[in-house]
């Protein structure tokens, strides 16, 4: 069971597993705030007029940084708009997940839900109940379902604000070529630190990133090991990655993988990518530390997913699926150009 919760937790992957808590509710960026009240004037009309509408936010886990950090843009959103926000914590165990899922819906405790699925085919049968209960569901970040190449709903009714893994490894496969095309390397070697190879989601990320990387001309993917979601696996995979090819020129990973890495390759002259949207990620990418880092405003996503649940549940019209990437356009190719003004909006 440990290691089983151990490869669920890394469904949180494009956010990256970091294990400390944080205080996301000071974490602001420049051109990355929540949606303002002016912005969703009928949202906020609806919630006071209906009476205080309460949101359960069903997270990775509270200790997870990117979890807390999206909490906090939901219930800093609620709050200005007349309603309520409970985390409902089960510490990456899908199944303790989908109970929680299933007693809210039977005690009828919350209007809205905000879901961050840890397995999101585990609680498509939870979901389909909310729906069903007149419950306003928003698929937050993981896709509920077993396809991971779209945004699109995989549950009926259900509202999607989804980060679309495919997508994710297309724009890791981008700028890791971007990297090579950056200093001319030619040819460029380039190291792949995969998530977890046993995780779908995982496996889909990677192989969108690597179509990518093995189709742009003089770059040779020349290792693919899993990396996993701290700094102590990067680590590990680095050292392996460097024993067999001491020549890599790129590395592209999780931000914390990429954090173990760095510290291996030091006084080599690596381009890492990393995948991940922390403060302590822009600002190695700022520093030119890293090449770059695929980026999303965490609390600012959070916010949005609570002004979607709330419209949903006083019947105004939403769009059914957005994807993340949309909320904020031109900062998930992170490079330092593009996140000069970005500060992050959690700590790993």
């Amino acid at each position: 069971m440990a290691a089983r919760r151990t490869a669920l937790s890394a469904l949180a992957a494009l956010a990256l597993l970091a294990a400390g808590c944080v205080n996301p509710n000071t974490a602001t960026s420049a051109g990355t705030a929540a949606p303002s009240a002016s912005s969703s004037g009928s949202a906020s009309a609806a919630a006071s007029s209906g009476g205080q509408k309460r949101i359960g936010f069903f997270g990775f886990a509270r200790a997870n940084s990117f979890s807390s950090a999206t909490f906090a843009g939901v219930e800093e959103y609620a709050a200005a708009h007349g309603a309520t926000a409970e985390f409902l914590d089960p510490n990456f165990d899908a199944q303790t997940q989908v109970q929680q899922l299933q007693d809210a819906v039977t005690s009828k405790r919350f209007d809205v839900f905000v879901v961050q699925a840890n397995d999101g085919a585990a609680v498509v049968p939870a979901v389909r109940a909310a729906v069903s209960a007149g419950i306003a569901v928003v698929v937050q970040f993981t896709p509920v379902g077993t396809r991971y190449d779209t945004a699109d709903p995989q549950v009926e009714g259900t509202i999607t604000l989804v980060d679309v893994p495919t997508r994710n490894g297309e724009t890791l496969g981008r700028l890791g070529v971007e990297a090579c095309r950056s200093r001319k390397l030619n040819p460029c070697q380039v190291a792949f630190l995969e998530g977890m190879k046993a995780l779908p989601l995982d496996n889909a990320r990677t192989e969108a990133a690597l179509a990518v990387l093995k189709g742009a001309p003089g770059v040779e993917v020349k290792a693919q090991v899993e990396g996993g979601y701290t700094q102590e696996s990067g680590r590990k995979a680095m050292q392996d990655v460097l024993q067999k090819e001491p020549g890599i020129d790129v590395v592209i990973g999780a931000s914390q993988a990429v954090a173990g890495a760095e510290a291996v390759a030091k006084g080599k002259d690596v381009l890492f990518v990393a995948n991940g949207g922390s403060r302590q990620t822009v600002k190695a990418v700022q520093e030119g530390r890293w090449y770059a880092a695929y980026y999303l405003p965490v609390k600012t996503l959070g916010a949005k997913a609570a002004e979607l649940g709330l419209g949903k549940a006083q019947g105004l019209q939403v769009p059914a699926a957005t994807v993340m990437t949309d909320v904020q356009p031109g900062l998930s190719m992170g490079t330092k150009e593009a996140l000069a003004k970005v500060t992050g909006e959690y700590d790993e």
